[in-house]
């Protein structure tokens, strides 16, 4: 028996490990680790638990994990679709259908490339993707702004097109004279007239500008009507550019917006950029707001929070995001935040200097919370191991009743030891990628402290499948 529950143990941490590789990593240049190791790190990880634990391999489909796991989730579970039995088949089917229908159509179609170049082309295959793509509000928009895609989806999963001049734009694109969908036509009339060029989705209808020759500034103005939110706030501080509209905005993606404007423009904003952050993060907190009493955090501005060239201000944008995010899941007046740098103004807040993590968990502790949330990649260096040596002293000696409790989010997955970096044994950790997820990762961070078997976590996991699959139907 007391073997039996230590492979237990043994297979809850290995499934635990890799949602937080999935959360966090994308296969991306990290501060301390390049794209080999990364991309090397991850595909080992997916091997093993596909192999050994197929089915809650699957069941991550149900879990926060990033769009580019997902994917590799979806392909690798319909490669090896010999290895799994008839019931296996069928609820991996519906994860994956529900997973889809919450990806980018892009990443979809990204897929459905690499898996034709793996020449995986079975029938469950085609009928998952002629449902998805059956699904598609308006395959005439997919057919001007993902081409390609669509063109090599229909011929990978034998999709009949709906109609006859949607063919002939995929596949006969000299053949008629005009459409009678207004999107197909625009983009025909756009390779010779300009005012076309306008009436096409921003990302097509740039590279028609360029061509044609329009000025920057005069195309941008022209074309913010046909730009989405997330468009305006990536053209922001380009001459021309429509202003984004931060209302409505995902918390983290705010916050790298924030981030991304310069300390004197962020003063001069601060009272926009404050009640949009804030406003964000009730959204975010949704039902859970005001409900975690007294709550102290530590933040990690440190120099590695500037993350790398691929995922700029990253770690900091996440640690900016729980910052407002905790405040409003704490009692009103019951939070404060501690940043490494010890800056006390969160929205100036700047990649700077070493990681005393060690000190501002003192401070935060002093206060007597009911939680600490810890936000950092864990290199704790000033001095290294402070922090596991606080958390050790505070958890055996001062608190062993648990009277506060401690969990540490990692943003940066550590592609030497196939996992995010913890900070002490007594405190559970886990990954996160958008603060958004903040409430459901502390949960799951319940599961790491070392007393949950893979029972408990299996029917976590079931849970989360059954609430997943239901939200999309």
């Amino acid at each position: 028996m007391a073997e039996e529950s230590r492979a237990d143990l043994v297979a809850a941490e290995d499934v635990l490990l890799f949602v937080n590789a999935a959360i966090t990593a994308t296969g991306q240049r990290e501060f301390h680790s390049g794209a080999g190791a990364q991309r090397l790190s991850l595909d080992f990880l997916h091997e093993y638990v596909r192999v050994n634990y197929r089915t809650v391999y699957a069941a991550a489909l149900a879990l926060d994990i990033n769009d580019h796991n997902a994917a590799l989730i979806v392909r690798h579970l319909l490669v090896s679709a010999g290895e799994a039995s008839a019931e296996d088949k069928r609820v991996e089917g519906r994860l994956i259908a529900a997973r889809l229908a919450a990806l980018p159509p892009q990443r979809v179609y990204r897929l459905m490339r690499a898996l034709r170049a793996a020449k995986v082309n079975n029938r469950r295959t085609r009928a998952i993707f002629r449902d998805w793509l059956g699904a598609r509000p308006d395959l005439g928009f997919d057919a001007v702004k993902y081409r390609a895609g669509l063109k090599s989806a229909a011929r990978h999963v034998h999709l009949p097109c709906p109609d006859a001049e949607l063919g002939d734009f995929l596949f006969r694109p000299g053949r008629r004279s005009r459409y009678a969908h207004p999107l197909l036509d625009a983009h025909r009339r756009a390779h010779y007239e300009q005012g076309a060029l306008y009436e096409l989705p921003f990302t097509v209808a740039e590279g028609f500008a360029a061509r044609h020759g329009v000025a920057r500034e005069t195309f941008l103005k022209r074309v913010a009507p046909r730009a989405t939110r997330l468009e305006r706030l990536r053209l922001q501080g380009q001459a021309g550019a429509p202003v984004a509209d931060l209302a409505g905005l995902p918390l983290t993606r705010l916050a790298l917006f924030v981030l991304s404007l310069a300390p004197g423009e962020r003063a001069a904003r601060r009272a926009e950029l404050t009640d949009a952050l804030r406003a964000a993060a009730l959204r975010a907190a949704g039902p859970h707001a005001r409900s975690w009493g007294r709550v102290a955090a530590v933040l990690d501005d440190s120099y590695s929070s500037a993350g790398s060239g691929l995922k700029r201000r990253r770690p900091l944008a996440v640690a900016l995001a729980c910052h407002f995010l905790l405040e409003a899941l704490a009692a009103p007046g019951a939070y404060r935040g501690w940043w490494t740098s010890g800056a006390t103004d969160a929205l100036l807040v700047r990649p700077r200097g070493a990681t005393p993590l060690g000190s501002r968990l003192l401070d935060a502790l002093e206060e007597g919370p009911e939680r600490v949330v810890v936000v950092s990649d864990g290199w704790d260096n000033a001095p290294p191991g402070l922090a596991g040596e606080v958390l050790r002293v505070w958890r055996t000696r001062l608190d062993p009743g648990l009277r506060t409790r401690v969990v540490h989010l990692n943003p940066v997955y550590d592609a030497d030891g196939f996992d995010v970096r913890r900070l002490a044994p007594s405190v559970p950790t886990a990954g996160i990628r958008d603060a958004e997820d903040l409430p459901a990762l502390v949960e799951i961070a319940a599961f790491a402290e070392g007393r949950t078997g893979l029972a408990e976590l299996s029917t976590y996991l079931d849970r989360r499948t059954a609430d997943f699959v239901a939200s999309v139907r």
